[in-house]
């Protein structure tokens, strides 16, 4: 595929007052990372990383964070924010997020958004509720509730003062539950009435949305495989490195597929081969979870990957569907369409 230029009368400031946003999201392993440098080359412009473990420094081969070589130049930007103990929240990730697609906007080019996690493409496309600051004494004294009396006892809480939140989150999702606790202790009011005060309905950008799909026995197969990957590369290696520097298994960013199953197994819970056995199959279930959190994405165009296309043909498709999507755009707006492109021989 050659590279697309995207000429467009008056660029930057045309990108800056339509705000397009390409989106191409799905499941883990299904080949987001090669197939959207292939279209940020096309488009000439640069990869945005939507992907709660990548922001981590150090963290490389169990998040699948591509070389240098494999980046093929292309720069991507939302990686490598902070170190594995340092705090990071949904809401700290928009605001470096906007910032990018505003300077992308202003040098006149399309950002593209690429990433598994379904919550930060969605605060990108539609806002943010970051409610009440935390109130740290309260939250330590429900960790110390549920350290002596269970997990149990906090869900339960959460059940009689806001049920359709604790419908919502798994029983053991003890940060959670507690930060809906702490909401309705802060504000006298449930969680999941903010969310629906706030709605969800910024619309920042106009994003033309793509979820990439395949086959769920190709899907599996190919999440085998980047495991088997991930642990030629050093993936165990690299966290007794990460263990050593002092992260603990008790870390958010340690409790992350990969790191948590090796840990296990560097701490001798568990041999070598039921680590693998635990990865595989918890990659699965999130690839699943994936899947179910973006087909509720209203708007989302789904392209199904076959297994005897290249990269390069599902670059080329995605790219035809954003030279459509920026003309319709620009013709909606009454901004004058002078879009060009040279398309892969």
């Amino acid at each position: 595929m050659k590279k697309q230029s995207l000429p467009i009368t008056d660029h930057a400031s045309r990108f800056t007052a339509l705000k397009p946003l390409v989106v191409i999201v799905g499941p883990t392993a299904v080949g987001k990372s090669h197939i959207a440098i292939l279209v940020a080359k096309a488009l000439g412009t640069e990869v945005l990383t939507a992907d709660s473990r990548q922001v981590y420094r150090g963290m490389d081969i169990g998040t699948d964070k591509p070389s240098a070589g494999e980046r093929q130049g292309v720069p991507h930007r939302l990686i490598d924010l902070v170190d594995p103990d340092q705090p990071f929240n949904t809401g700290e990730f928009r605001r470096h997020a906007v910032a990018e697609i505003t300077r992308l906007h202003h040098e006149g080019k399309v950002p593209l958004l690429v990433g598994g996690t379904g919550l930060y493409v969605r605060t990108v496309l539609r806002g943010l509720w970051e409610g009440p600051p935390a109130d740290w004494e309260f939250r330590r004294r429900l960790a110390q509730d549920a350290d002596a009396n269970g997990a149990d006892r906090l869900y339960r809480q959460l059940v009689q003062v806001d049920p359709e939140s604790a419908r919502r989150l798994h029983p053991n999702d003890r940060a959670k539950i507690i930060r809906a606790l702490e909401v309705f202790h802060l504000l006298g009011r449930p969680l999941s009435e903010e969310h629906k005060r706030h709605a969800f309905a910024d619309r920042p950008f106009a994003p033309l949305l793509i979820g990439l799909t395949r086959e769920r026995p190709s899907l599996f197969r190919l999440v085998d495989d980047r495991v088997e990957v991930e642990l030629a590369k050093g993936l165990v290696e690299e966290t007794r490195s990460l263990m050593s520097k002092g992260y603990g298994r008790d870390l958010g960013s340690m409790k992350g597929l990969g790191y948590k199953q090796m840990a296990g197994y560097l701490a001798g819970d568990y041999d070598y081969e039921e680590a693998v056995r635990r990865l595989k199959r918890d990659t699965r279930h999130f690839a699943k979870r994936q899947l179910t959190w973006f087909r509720k994405e209203p708007g989302m165009m789904w392209l199904s990957i076959e297994d005897t296309e290249t990269p390069a043909q599902v670059a080329d498709r995605i790219v035809g569907e954003a030279e459509r999507f920026l003309r319709e755009l620009m013709e909606q707006t009454g901004s004058p369409v002078t879009l060009s492109a040279a398309r892969a021989e």
